[in-house]
């Protein structure tokens, strides 16, 4: 059964401070069947992940073996009708890999419940800071990682950064924290949300994930 769930947060500027506004976050949540959703939402990535490139040469694909390599009867060895054979060194691969796409379907409406849930299971591990994509605008490594430290982040824990888009100050700082992860609301997944320990979210990416997931 789907339950609607409120949880309200305290937005915090770029100094750690409280700012004057809260944010109201409204989940649906499935109460029984919640975590089995997110184990296949997590799945589903885990399986398009896979490149399925991997190939092999069956005894039809392998150069060579046209000749038979000696006479059927007379000479003491087993009968042998190709040196191409998968019996032989050199030979071709019985059932080996091929290439293949790997599918697996989830619908649109469980992979937003899946999300979620997981938001809310979350929930206690989420801060809020307003306009990180506006005033983060240096290239600067060491000044990002002032402010999470500002707001009480540990390097040493994985972090994800949730923001409403991309800028290239905030892309070219973050990809070289160890433990931070930089992601577009639009491409939020639960495969990042279940591997951080802590979440950062901007107020323009909350209105954009309101807009996607929670409608």
């Amino acid at each position: 059964m789907t339950v609607q769930k409120f949880v309200t947060y305290s937005v915090l500027n770029t100094d750690g401070q409280v700012s004057n506004q809260d944010q109201k976050l409204e989940l649906k949540v499935l109460e029984n069947s919640g975590n089995y959703l997110i184990h296949k939402d997590i799945t589903r990535h885990k399986v398009l992940a896979k490149q399925g490139t991997g190939s092999s040469k069956t005894r039809s694909e392998v150069r060579g073996g046209g000749r038979k390599p000696w006479r059927q009867k007379g000479t003491g060895r087993a009968r042998a009708g190709s040196n191409r054979s998968p019996l032989w060194k050199g030979g071709g691969v019985i059932f080996g890999p091929k290439p293949k796409v790997a599918t697996f379907k989830l619908n649109q409406k469980e992979r937003k419940l899946a999300l979620q849930t997981l938001l809310y299971n979350n929930r206690n591990y989420i801060s809020f800071v307003e306009n990180l994509e506006n005033d983060f605008i240096d290239i600067k490594t060491k000044g990002l990682v002032e402010i999470l430290t500002k707001l009480n982040f540990s390097l040493h824990e994985k972090t994800l950064i949730i923001v409403s888009k991309k800028t290239p100050a905030l892309l070219l700082s973050a990809r070289n924290i160890k433990n931070v992860e930089l992601i577009s609301a639009s491409t939020l997944n639960t495969l990042s949300l279940i591997k951080s320990k802590n979440i950062l979210l901007t107020v323009s990416a909350l209105n954009d994930i309101k807009e996607i997931y929670c409608d």
